[in-house]
């Protein structure tokens, strides 16, 4: 058997297919694109998570059902009781291979990784949930998710895959760059995009002729087909698909495009507020070391992080943010008012003992300070949320933010973690709860559920159904939907 010979005549014949093919989507028209265009304001997914755990006794509602009065570290929280939802009793159980405390806690904290480890200096978990729902929210918005603040090191929550770790960015500027440069904010009128969800593009006689020279294009790739070798052939679909992926995306960024310039001429309900940028060219670590010494410094950085997430949720430039607030090695002079110890690392291991009242007592109260400063700056995320109006609902009300730490606690410990949740993810979610879970329940369970709120159905996440603390859960939370 031979190789089919293509003659000097039929390459020349179709080398217009192989020229045209980089051109192949640019040249549909928008509306394909905008076809699953959103027609009310979308749900947002948000995790706001801190360093070293809690004390759950400062933390934990004493019974389910109801919130009542909230407890010490959640107090902040009260004006936000009717919006929030509070989760007791999830845990991870994942193994780990080569790995310090540290990063065992964190490479499981997203992910719910059944194992994870170390080798040849290459870190190994699971797709993470925010990874997992970038995947299906990604592709509607001009940046699939964000990653933003103080991880890396020892503390690497998000993955895309087994072995592909996604840094963090912690310069606000670049941040904020990568969301804008080029581009004015705008808020989105959902309103218009509900009653119009196709921008107006009026054919034209070039698009006439692009349509059919696609179409000539198109069937002499198909007639070359078939007359190439099977290996041929799959370079020559493989190649079709990448082009098409692309394409599709250039269609998309097009037709959002389109759709704001006619939300900056009616924009949506709600104005943008632009933070307070450092200078360009700041270096990262004038940014970041102050952070460490001084809490006002601290608490000013986390407010503009979490002000980026917010503005990226408002302007509908991703609907995935996972901001990591805080770092244990901080000093907090002024926040800690008792004792003598201010580092924030060793509080969290005088603190905490296998029992509680094992524990230093006033290390405890310590770090009970610590996470009640955290807990405001997320209450002030939580209220500025509320106050974003999207056209009789708020952002909040289409948001689901995840509060949460990568420990239970400051000894690593991996039973208990503190959630709440935030929003109502477009009323799907009925909050003012505590949902309490004595028996246990995987971390990964939750995950599950967070990716059905938001639209992205699953059944099974991480280790959600083989954790030792699956039991009858059928990997899900019974009594939060």
């Amino acid at each position: 058997m031979h190789p089919p010979q293509i003659s000097r005549r039929t390459l020349l014949r179709h080398t217009g297919a192989l020229l045209s093919l980089p051109f192949l989507e640019s040249l549909f028209p928008a509306r394909v694109a905008s076809a699953a265009a959103v027609v009310k304001p979308p749900v947002r997914l948000g995790i706001f998570t801190v360093t070293g755990g809690t004390v759950l006794e400062s933390w934990k509602p004493t019974e389910a059902g109801p919130l009542g009065k909230l407890p010490s570290i959640l107090r902040p929280l009260e004006f936000a009781k009717p919006d929030i939802t509070v989760i007791s009793g999830l845990c991870h159980a994942g193994r780990s291979d080569n790995l310090n405390a540290h990063e065992h806690c964190s490479l499981m904290h997203l992910t719910g990784a059944p194992s994870v480890k170390k080798e040849g200096g290459k870190l190994y978990a699971e797709i993470s949930v925010d990874q997992a729902a970038a995947r299906i929210l990604g592709p509607q918005t001009l940046l699939p998710s964000l990653e933003i603040g103080l991880a890396g090191g020892e503390k690497n929550y998000s993955f895309r895959s087994r072995d592909s770790v996604v840094p963090y960015e912690g310069n606000p500027r670049l941040i904020f760059d990568r969301m804008f440069r080029g581009r004015q904010p705008v808020v989105p009128n959902w309103q218009r995009r509900a009653a119009n969800p196709e921008p107006a593009t009026p054919p034209s006689n070039t698009e006439s002729l692009d349509r059919s020279v696609l179409d000539l294009v198109l069937g002499q790739a198909h007639d070359l087909r078939r007359g190439l070798g099977r290996g041929d052939q799959q370079k020559l679909d493989q190649y079709m698909d990448s082009v098409r992926s692309v394409e599709k995306r250039i269609a998309f960024v097009e037709s959002r495009q389109q759709q704001e310039v006619l939300d900056l001429a009616s924009p949506g309900s709600s104005r943008v507020t632009l933070p307070e940028l450092p200078k360009p060219g700041t270096p990262i670590w004038e940014i970041t070391r102050p952070i460490e010494q001084d809490p006002s410094r601290h608490g000013d950085y986390i407010r503009l992080m979490a002000d980026l997430m917010v503005l990226a949720f408002q302007t509908d430039m991703t609907r995935v943010v996972t901001f990591a607030a805080g770092s244990d090695e901080s000093m907090f002079p002024g926040v800690v008012t008792v004792g003598y110890e201010r580092h924030c690392h060793t509080l969290e291991h005088q603190g905490n003992a296998s029992r509680p009242e094992d524990a230093d007592p006033i290390a405890r109260e310590a770090c009970r300070q610590i996470h009640a400063w955290y807990t405001q700056l997320f209450a002030e995320t939580v209220r500025k949320l509320s106050e974003i109006d999207e056209g009789g609902s708020s952002l909040l009300d289409n948001s689901l933010l995840l509060y949460t730490s990568y420990m239970s606690d400051g000894g690593h410990g991996r039973d208990d973690y503190p959630v709440v949740l935030a929003g109502q993810a477009g009323g799907t979610l009925k909050p003012g709860r505590h949902l309490a879970f004595d028996k246990k329940a995987p971390m990964s369970n939750l995950f599950v559920e967070l990716l059905n709120l938001i639209g992205a159905p699953t059944t099974s996440f991480g280790d959600s159904h083989t954790s030792r603390f699956a039991g009858d859960l059928n990997g899900r939370l019974p009594g939060l939907i």
